[in-house]
């Protein structure tokens, strides 16, 4: 579960509110979408979150520990995969996740079947011994989620995961998505695809020029729909008038 109080962040010496006052809660057992057009908050929101940034009010708990306040038990609850993967070039796949296991102090005797189990899974496992700058944007992206899963976190929070991966990769992360979500563990992650959000998430908000403008389950937000109005056309209006 992710407890979102009251958060608020500004730039520019407070003159531009990046997120406004968000109050959310991400339950055990659902999917979560985080939608919104380019600059409105997303982001921000979800490294405040992950504790990258400090909030400059409200609190964030992550299955009830806070960020702030505890965040070395607060990260170890959650895999992070970042909207964009800057990783270690130098290092081999292999060598990436070994460090990646030893943040989160993964025993040497079981990581290895779980590498080798989620790198088939993404069709990694030929290229695993390469350095990770030979790599493509999308075999990168695939190497960050398989290290963000591999302490098994009961938190997944993801930022535009699907990014840059093949139609097989999204395919398989969708179906993790769900099977993580129907063990009674939590996904959160953004996304602009809303198609994507149409069709795995169980619930999503809406924020744009930080603040959360639509939220509810699918079936919540598709009464707000008119008759013959698209989920993409509900978007659009919603951001534009805001």
């Amino acid at each position: 579960m992710i407890e979102i109080i009251g958060v608020s962040k500004s730039y520019n010496s407070g003159t531009v509110k990046a997120v406004d006052n968000v109050n959310l809660t991400i339950r055990n057992g659902e999917i979560f979408g985080f939608l919104g057009p380019n600059g409105a908050g997303k982001t921000t929101l979800i490294k405040m979150i992950t504790g990258i940034l400090n909030a400059d009010e409200g609190t964030i708990k992550i299955n009830g520990k806070d960020i702030r306040k505890n965040p070395i038990e607060a990260k170890m609850q959650f895999g992070f995969v970042p909207d964009d993967p800057n990783i270690f070039a130098r290092l081999t796949g292999l060598e990436y996740l070994n460090f990646m296991a030893d943040v989160y102090m993964v025993p040497p005797e079981t990581r290895l079947d779980l590498m080798q189990t989620l790198l088939k899974r993404f069709e990694m496992a030929a290229a695993a011994g390469d350095l990770i700058q030979s790599y493509s944007h999308g075999m990168k992206q695939k190497i960050v989620v398989i290290g963000a899963l591999l302490h098994n976190p009961p938190v997944w929070i993801l930022d535009e995961p699907m990014t840059g991966l093949d139609p097989r990769s999204s395919f398989d992360l969708k179906e993790m998505m769900r099977e993580h979500a129907d063990t009674g563990k939590t996904v959160f992650f953004s996304t602009h695809v809303l198609d994507v959000a149409e069709k795995v998430c169980d619930r999503v908000a809406i924020i744009n020029k930080g603040k959360v403008i639509l939220g509810g389950s699918m079936q919540e937000i598709h009464e707000h729909l008119r008759e013959n109005q698209s989920l993409e056309n509900l978007f659009l209006e919603l951001t534009e008038n805001e």
